[in-house]
Order: C-alpha cells, then structure tokens, then sequence
C-alpha cells in the first residue's frame, strides 16, 4: 500500500515547517532523512487485520486556528474538563490545543530538582542536546516501516518528560492533547525519561469530537527507564469516529527498573495499537495492563508485547475488550524470552466478551521461549455474554440494557481495579460508562 504525501507534504514542506517551529539542525535533517526513507518503505501490516483501505492520507497538518494562552482551566470546556481536576492548583500539567502548548505547570520544587516537563518544541529549543540523546535511539527506529518514518517527518506536537537521578515525584505529571481542530492530524511525540533511582506517575489524555471529518493519529511514545528507576505510564485515548489511529508506544527497562502500562483503548475510529516494552536489565519488571470498548462499525488491533532479555525479568500482560454492535478487535498478547533470560516469567491474560451477534473478537496469546530456565504461561477466551447471566438481572427488573452495563464493567473491573493510577481508573470509568450507553 502506498501513501502519497509527496505534492503536499514534501520536502520543502518540511524544511518550512522545521524552520517555524525554530528547530535545531539536526532535528530539520532527521526529518528530512525520514521522509526519503518513507519513499521506500512499506507499511505495516499488523497480524489479521488488512489497513489498506484506512484513511492515512487526508487529514491537515497545521491548523490554521491562532490558539492563545488558557489562563485558568475553568476556562475549558465541560467534556474537557472532565479529565482535570480543576480544584487542583498545584498541578503538574501539560495541555496542547491543536497541538499548541496552552497551558504548563509544574511545580517549582520540581523544577529545582531538574525535572523538564513540557512540549516537544519547547524541549527542542531549550534542551536540544538532551532531546537528541533518547530521540527514536533506543525504543523507535525510523525505518521500521513508512509510518515510523512518516511519524519522524511530520511530528507536529508531543511532550518531553526528564527525570534526574534520585528523583522522586509524588504527584502526577499529566498531558492533553486535544483535537479540536477536526481536519488536523496529531503526529504527536512523547519521550519520557527516567533516570537511576527516580520514580515518576505520567497520564496523557487524546481527545477529540470530529466523528464526520476524518483525519489521521500517528503517535509515538518512548519511555525509558535507566537503572532502579520506576515509571507508571497512564493513558485514556478517546478519538473520534473519524480519527485513524496508528498508536506505537515503547518501553525501555534497565537493571532493577519497573514500567507500569495502563492504557485505556477507546477510540471510536479504526486503530492499531502495540504497546511493547524490553526489558533490557537483569531484575527488571513490566506491567502491561489495557482494557478496550469496541462499537458502530469499528476495527481495531490491539499488540502488547514484552520481551524478557534480562535474568529474572518479569513481564506481565492483560488484556480485556468488550465489542458492541458491529465492530471487531484482535488482541495479541506476546511474550518473548530471549537466549539468556534465564529464570525470567512471561505470563499473559486476554480475554474479549461479544455483546452482539455481528461483533467479532479474537485473542493471540504467543510465547516465544529461547531460553530453558524460565517460567511462562498464557490464558485467552473469547464468549458471548452468558445468556443464563443476562436473564438472570432482567429477572430482577433490571433492564436489558442496564443488564448489558452491569456486566460490561463487572467483565472490565478486573483490569480496571489493578491500574495503579487512580486518576486513570476515575477517566477510564467515565469513558467506559459513556461509550456503553
């Protein structure tokens, strides 16, 4: 499949749009490099499911709209507000409107200590050298196929996260991203570093209302952590019916270094998501939790993947997805240990449950195993909803739908109830429970 960005997003194109955005050198060529490399390469083609009629090609690339600096978070609107505590005025907080920096907080202690916390092109300009050391190095290449390489070429927002050496953050950092700019397409960029001994909670929030435009999502985020460093990364995306979504989200773990994924998957449009994380250093440790509502006519792929090439890592994944109407999901679960892992655990949960009869579900649990001395397991099912269950709430007086609630967030909660992040949890209830009705 070929995506033609050529007449309107070519080289000159980028080399003006670098030249805006007062960019470093080496960041206009790193554009520029992964732009010929998108000429050549294919796409991806996740397992089961065929994206070449997926609209990649019409979304705009910059809005046109002059955004203007939020002086309050009251000022938002309510399905804005919904997802920040406004309350809250010592929050850390990144919001970028039509991928325009708004609003930025952070904490003045934190600031002392060393901890960057803003946009990409914020980072770009004042902390290049340190941008450039994690940017697409260790967790995202380039050239792994045209939409890692068009990513690098068009990036038109994201954040940079740094966490010095001994660091620990209490509260929460949190981006939004919102999209209201229903032709513009996010091309965002998250890097997010932790570094020796320091610890940090980061939760992003997409949203958008464009359900008649289309447009395209093409999201990387890069998370490191460096030796006995812990990070919990938190997400609820929540695109629109006319968003197409390529999401690549990479994780990094060093000796003794634990990431934590908790991602809530519930965009309305056509989506494929890999969430994969290497645990690189001896003891280290990942949790991939994601919990997924499927509805309308929707197709979504949805890949976490850890691979164990540490001594006695430990990667757990789990899934669950719920499926309305006419929209299907495959979930791939994989885990790999590579040659001398030894005594490192791969384990793995995906479940799906249907709620309709031309909902569709399937659910991949992989091991790959290179090493003898290791533990590994899986479990995956995909049902319908038990009809005994269904009757049984009705019999009590409870309405079919109220039933079809009941069950969806009881089938949820246990994915949902492990999530580390509170704030994530309350966001990804109110998603869910709007999505089901």
């Amino acid at each position: 499949m070929a995506i033609e960005t050529k007449e309107t997003y070519g080289k000159e194109y980028i080399e003006t749009f670098s030249q805006q955005k007062s960019e470093p050198n080496w960041m206009r060529k790193f554009r520029l490099e992964a732009f010929d490399r998108s000429e050549s390469l294919a796409m991806p083609k996740p397992d089961k499911t065929n994206i070449t009629k997926w609209n990649f090609t019409n979304f705009k690339h910059q809005s046109e709209a002059e955004e203007s600096a939020i002086e309050s978070l009251d000022q938002l609107p309510s399905d804005i507000k919904v997802f920040v505590d406004t309350e809250k005025e010592d929050q850390n907080f990144v919001l970028l409107r039509n991928q325009v920096a708004v609003y930025e907080t952070l904490d003045p202690t934190l600031v002392e200590q060393g901890v960057i916390f803003t946009d990409i092109f914020t980072a770009l300009e004042k902390y290049p050298e340190l941008v450039q050391r994690y940017y697409m190095k260790e967790a995202v290449a380039i050239d792994e196929h045209k939409m890692t390489a068009l990513h690098a070429a068009l990036v038109n927002g994201g954040v940079f996260v740094y966490v010095p050496k001994n660091v620990v953050i209490d509260k929460p950092l949190q981006a939004i991203f919102w999209q209201e700019d229903q032709e513009l397409a996010l091309f965002n960029h998250v890097i997010l570093v932790a570094e020796e001994n320091s610890s940090v909670t980061y939760v992003e929030n997409y949203l958008s209302q464009n359900n008649e435009q289309e447009t395209v999502a093409n999201i990387v985020a890069e998370v490191i952590a460096h030796d006995n460093a812990s990070i919990s990364f938190g997400s609820v995306d929540h695109f629109a019916r006319g968003t197409t979504v390529y999401m690549n989200r990479r994780g990094v773990a060093y000796r003794d270094a634990t990431i934590e994924w908790a991602l809530g998957q519930m965009n309305d449009g056509n989506t494929v998501s890999e969430n994969v994380t290497h645990l690189i250093g001896d003891h280290s440790v990942s949790y991939a939790k994601a919990v997924s509502v499927g509805r309308g006519d929707q197709t979504q792929n949805f890949t976490a993947k850890i691979v164990n090439h540490g001594k006695h890592s430990n990667g757990i994944i789990l899934q669950h997805g719920v499926m309305k109407d006419s929209s299907s999901a495959i979930f791939n679960g994989i885990g790999k240990i590579e040659h001398g892992g030894t005594k490192a655990n791969a384990e793995q949960e995906s479940r799906v449950l249907m709620l309709s009869k031309n909902a569709r579900g399937d659910a991949n649990p992989i091991l790959l195993i290179d090493e003898d001395d290791v533990t590994a397991g899986h479990a995956a099912s995909v049902g319908r909803v038990d009809p005994v269950q269904l009757y049984y709430l009705m019999s009590r007086g409870i309405s079919q739908k109220e039933a079809e609630r009941l069950i969806i967030h009881g089938f949820l909660a246990p994915v949902v109830n492990e999530i580390p992040i509170t704030a994530v949890q309350e966001q990804l209830t109110q998603v869910i429970e709007g999505k089901v009705n």
